[in-house]
């Protein structure tokens, strides 16, 4: 397969949808915008006014009536945030845009930090307050919400730090975050004749042509060379940043504030973390070591790491046919789950198209209960493009089902978000299994493998690599070759000794977003990944229809449960060790499947 050059990208982009934003906002010049903003300022001023300093003592009609209104607002507000959002998404080079979000986000910070009262206010409440507030019943449903933010309040500050923190926070950590989405943007890579994106030089390192893949590999680790000064600067002053407010909120350990906005303890990551780590030699050493074999060799360079096996075609999946396998798969299992997914596809809530200036990779924006989630993908008609769309459909039909619980209590723990996107692509996987011939059969249990290992051991040794990171630059700031040190020494036993980790890897930890954007986001993938094969091993051996009531069940609660309470359904626990084995096991018994293949 021939790189993807303009003329050939837009013949395939012209079948693939585009968001339609106007439903929100016609464009960024829309009257409406600054109207809403006045009147969610009025809104929230009014709000302050008559609630300031006196959570407490309220009735539990009054706080109702008090929750209810704080929630109205915080939804306008995360509606003009989404459009922001989501139009930057679309073209990080135009500055025009770039402007609008930077002025929305300026402002709508401004008006979360006059609210911040209210959080902290009542994560103080006492359990008499709480007993008394709960004979209303209608506020039962408050109370998971209530218990989180009280879980909090160790780590609260006075509320005039609050405030400054939030509205320091755009010119602080959001500012290079945004700096290095821009620069990010930016970035060309030379390829042959042509200059190409960051999405496409990362998807060449997946191209059948060894030669290609080696030099999309260096011209990648090129860029980020020329760009490791500011891309070095930029962990640096988020990792300060984080480890400053941190530390005043009394957090002991680097990744503990993270742990505690996920909903998880610090031992659930460490056994994770631990096992993973245990399992290693069994898991991308080993494969790295068959899939060397597969190429006549004892060692991959990194840029093969994700080549497509030898004597191996992978033709392009038109759009449709793509629509059709994930809709399919997905109504296999339950047809509510196709029906809310193939939403997606009828209202054009899906930018599918590869273009300059949009972001690279894939997410799935929940926006807000009164709309509906917006899905984001660069598709290149692979089977992995394939597999994320199914995994970015299983977010939005998450976030959709979790909607009814509004806005404050529909976002899932960061632990259990990936559940269903995971277990989409599982389900695409297993239909794509059961159709193919055994040629394909291998290619496909190669590539699934590949995503776990990509998705569990990879995203292990990047939170290895954050820790590291981040406990050393408490003490001093690191250069650009520090934090490389830091990258190969946590890579290295990540993938084994099968893949060649040269000198062009060193300063791969350049493009990776999740440190900048979410620092210790990625063990979540770990998390999801792995709980995601647990359910699945109890899906297979289970009634099929049962479980899948179960699992809806499940993820229409959103953040109303926590992950232990969400997993005693299925009999299944996250503190316990044999959990995580359960999910290292499903990944050991397709290498089982994928060897017994080659003999």
């Amino acid at each position: 397969m021939k790189i993807m050059n303009q003329i050939s990208l837009n013949k395939l982009n012209s079948k693939l949808p585009v968001w339609d934003l106007s439903e929100i906002y016609s464009d960024i010049d829309d009257p409406k915008i600054k109207k809403d903003i006045s009147d969610i300022r009025n809104l929230s001023n009014s709000f302050l006014k008559k609630w300031k300093g006196k959570i407490q003592s309220l009735n539990s009609f009054d706080f109702l009536n008090c929750i209810e209104k704080y929630q109205e607002i915080n939804e306008a507000i995360c509606k003009i945030g989404t459009h922001s959002n989501l139009i930057f998404a679309t073209n990080m080079e135009d500055p025009e845009i770039s402007r609008y979000n930077s002025s929305v986000s300026d402002q709508i910070t401004e008006i979360i930090s006059s609210l911040i009262f209210f959080t902290l206010e009542l994560s103080k409440l006492d359990i008499k307050t709480i007993d008394e507030w709960m004979k209303n019943k209608k506020l039962e449903k408050w109370l998971p919400y209530i218990t989180i933010l009280r879980k909090r309040n160790p780590y609260i500050l006075d509320p005039l730090v609050e405030e400054v923190l939030i509205e320091k926070s755009a010119t602080g950590r959001s500012a290079w975050v945004r700096l290095f989405d821009e620069t990010s943007a930016a970035l060309r890579f030379p390829f042959k004749k042509e200059l190409v994106s960051e999405a496409e030089i990362l998807n060449l390192l997946s191209d059948p042509n060894e030669e290609n893949r080696k030099i999309a590999g260096k011209s990648l680790s090129e860029i980020l060379e020329k760009n490791k000064r500011i891309f070095g600067m930029i962990l640096n002053v988020v990792s300060r940043d984080r480890y400053i407010e941190d530390n005043k909120r009394g957090f002991k350990r680097v990744m503990s504030s993270r742990n505690l906005d996920n909903d998880v303890e610090d031992k659930v990551v460490d056994t994770l973390v631990d096992t993973v780590n245990k399992a290693m030699p069994n898991l991308t050493h080993r494969y790295y070591k068959w899939k060397a074999k597969e190429f006549g060799k004892t060692k991959l360079d990194w840029w093969d790491r994700n080549a497509p096996l030898p004597q191996t075609s992978e033709d392009i999946i038109k759009w449709s046919d793509a629509k059709n396998i994930v809709l399919s798969s997905f109504s296999s299992f339950h047809e509510e789950v196709s029906n809310l997914a193939e939403l997606f596809f009828k209202n054009n809530w899906i930018d599918a198209c590869v273009r300059q200036g949009k972001a690279s990779g894939a997410f799935a924006h929940p926006s807000v209960p009164s709309l509906h989630p917006y899905v984001l993908v660069n598709y290149q008609g692979k089977i992995r493009d394939v597999m994320t769309l199914a995994h970015e459909l299983g977010h939005g039909v998450h976030q959709i089902l979790a909607a009814k619980n509004g806005l404050l209590m529909s976002e899932t723990p960061l632990t259990l978000a990936e559940t269903a996107s995971v277990f989409g692509e599982m389900l695409v996987f297993r239909k794509l299994l059961d159709e193919s011939s055994a040629e394909q059969k291998k290619q496909l249990l190669a590539g699934k493998i590949e995503d776990m290992l990509n998705t569990v051991a990879r995203q292990i040794g990047f939170h290895q690599f954050e820790v590291k990171f981040h406990e050393a630059r408490i003490k001093s700031e690191l250069t650009p070759d520090e934090i490389s040190d830091i990258w190969m020494e946590t890579q290295s036993h990540a993938v084994g000794p099968h893949i060649n980790l040269n000198n062009d890897y060193r300063v791969l930890w350049g493009y990776i977003p999740h440190f900048v954007h979410t620092p210790f986001y990625v063990y979540a993938y770990a998390f999801g990944d792995s709980l995601v094969n647990a359910l699945w091993y109890t899906y297979q051996n289970s009634d099929k229809n049962e479980f899948s009531e179960k699992y809806i069940e499940m993820l229409s609660a959103g953040g109303t449960k926590s992950h232990a309470d969400l997993l005693k359904p299925f009999k299944l626990s996250a503190y316990e060790t044999s959990f995580w084995d359960k999910g290292i096991a499903m990944i050991t018994g397709l290498m089982d499947e994928l060897e017994t293949l080659r003999a």
